[in-house]
């Protein structure tokens, strides 16, 4: 029967009833039960007070975490133990056939109960509530001693099949949390890769048109020029997000005004490398229109093609951190003495994100500290920080939401602390889940997205380098800052 499937619910509701005496065929049901078969007829005398119940399928006697407990022997039937997880979904956790008993647990230990105890086939059971299984527990030593036998293997058996499911379990996290973060690499340097192809076909196209041209010297050496400009930029100019909006705007407008063809489409990538228009005013001035907008199409692509040849450096630079860092954690071991730079580390993360952004049309609003001191450590890690918060405020924002990221620096105890600030508009973090989202194991998504393992491997990554990390969160914002001292210090 399904476990959706509920009769009577409660004690209260169910025909309880005292058993009285000792009858022939009672004393055959209870020899039945496996820890009572060594006892002698006179030994159940003792059990007094003693009441029967008859459970149909889908009858509910306890429920979880109810205060009521008691000591169960099962006659007739099946009982099953189902326990309901953070999603309200009812888990069984253990099923006992006639000849088992069972409770004895919160009652000794004073737990609640941590399952529905619900019947699956109709049932006969003999009940003893805590006020008499304590009785039974001093007035009948042999059927205590049963009963602590009993609780003793079903303690160890638990045990050992708790370890296991412990190993089990962090064994298919730590492979699923893995191969989730190797795949945001692995899509991106897909992506770029594709991307290059494009470029290179359009580079071809576009170089075979200029071939055909005769250029003079001045063309060419404003070609060279700007070609050099292009390649002495190895990575992407940082900019605060207003900076870059308003470059753009300014060289797409007047790209538009000499009749460039695709100009807002080409001004992105052309500011990233810090070309404005006066780096432009000699092409302008030396080719006709239709020349000047190939040679800016031309640039465009060698441009994005060297970004691009980056994104799959960056990438395949990230899937070997990501190897060696599992290796350094199933070694304990430790890396060189390094330097990072925090402003680079969150831009490399925000690159391999970057198509799960678009997908949403995410904006991001960068304000990074130019000034921040760079980081010295021997510890690895740090982009893994950054991506799990940025992949849950992805999670969370829906379609054109909003990511703030910010950097600065405080002095503490003598020692610059790099500080970040990562926030988004999303619908924010429930207050029941607030005090659990940094434990191991602990995640809301369905099975399958979450490991449990992104903010619990986040804290203890931030605590490893001696930093801290808070949070706020209200639906329509949700802040993470991370504090880092920019060398380990003891305090």
């Amino acid at each position: 029967m399904s476990s959706s499937e509920v009769g009577k619910v409660g004690i209260e509701q169910l025909d309880v009833s005292p058993v009285g005496e000792m009858t022939p065929k009672l004393l055959s049901l209870l020899r039945g039960v496996s820890i009572f078969e060594s006892l002698k007829d006179e030994e159940f005398e003792c059990m007094t007070d003693v009441q029967q119940v008859h459970m149909a399928p889908g009858d509910v006697m306890i429920q979880q975490g109810e205060s009521v407990k008691h000591f169960v022997i099962l006659l007739e039937g099946r009982i099953s133990i189902f326990h309901k997880t953070g999603k309200q979904e009812e888990v069984e956790v253990a099923s006992y056939s006639a000849g088992t008993a069972f409770g004895e647990l919160p009652l000794l230990a004073n737990l609640p109960v941590s399952g529905t105890v619900r019947a699956m086939q109709p049932s006969y059971l003999l009940l003893l509530d805590e006020e008499s299984f304590w009785e039974l527990m001093t007035s009948c030593p042999q059927v205590r001693k049963a009963i602590l036998r009993n609780m003793a293997q079903r303690f160890t058996k638990h045990q050992t099949m708790t370890l296991q499911h412990e190993k089990m379990a962090s064994l298919g996290t730590m492979a699923a949390g893995l191969m989730h973060e190797l795949n945001n690499p692995g899509t991106a340097a897909r992506r770029a890769a594709s991307q290059l192809r494009q470029n290179l076909q359009r580079m071809h196209e576009l170089s075979t048109r200029l071939s055909r041209t005769e250029l003079s010297v001045e063309q060419k050496d404003c070609l060279f020029d700007l070609q050099g400009h292009a390649m002495q930029a190895e990575k992407p100019i940082r900019m605060n997000s207003l900076e870059q909006s308003d470059a753009e705007e300014e060289l797409a407008t007047w790209m538009e005004e000499a009749h460039i063809e695709n100009a807002w489409k080409l001004a992105p990538t052309l500011v990233s490398v810090g070309i404005s228009a006066p780096d432009l005013m000699c092409a302008r001035q030396e080719f006709q229109p239709e020349l000047f907008s190939d040679c800016l199409s031309w640039l465009e692509a060698l441009v994005s093609s060297m970004q691009l040849v980056g994104m799959i450096e960056e990438s395949i630079g990230r899937v070997t951190e990501l190897v060696h860092a599992v290796k350094s954690y199933a070694y304990e071991g430790k890396g060189s003495k390094q330097s990072i730079n925090v402003n680079d580390s969150i831009h490399a993360t925000l690159v391999i994100l970057g198509h799960k952004m678009r997908e949403k049309e995410i904006a991001v609003e960068k304000n990074f500290d130019n000034t921040l001191p760079l980081l010295q450590t021997e510890l690895s890690g740090l982009n893994q920080v950054w991506t799990n918060i940025l992949d849950n405020a992805i999670d969370a924002l829906q379609q054109h939401g909003r990511i703030e990221l910010k950097t600065w620096t405080e002095e503490r105890f003598g020692v610059p602390y790099i500080l970040i600030s990562i926030a988004d508009d999303g619908v924010g973090i429930p207050l029941d889940i607030q005090p659990h989202i940094f434990d191991l194991f602990y995640t809301t998504k369905e099975v399958g997205v979450g490991t449990g393992l992104g903010l619990g491997i986040v804290n203890k990554i931030v605590d490893q380098y001696g930093g801290t990390i808070r949070f706020s969160s209200q639906p329509g914002r949700t802040e993470f800052v991370v504090s880092l001292p920019s060398v380990r210090v003891k305090i």
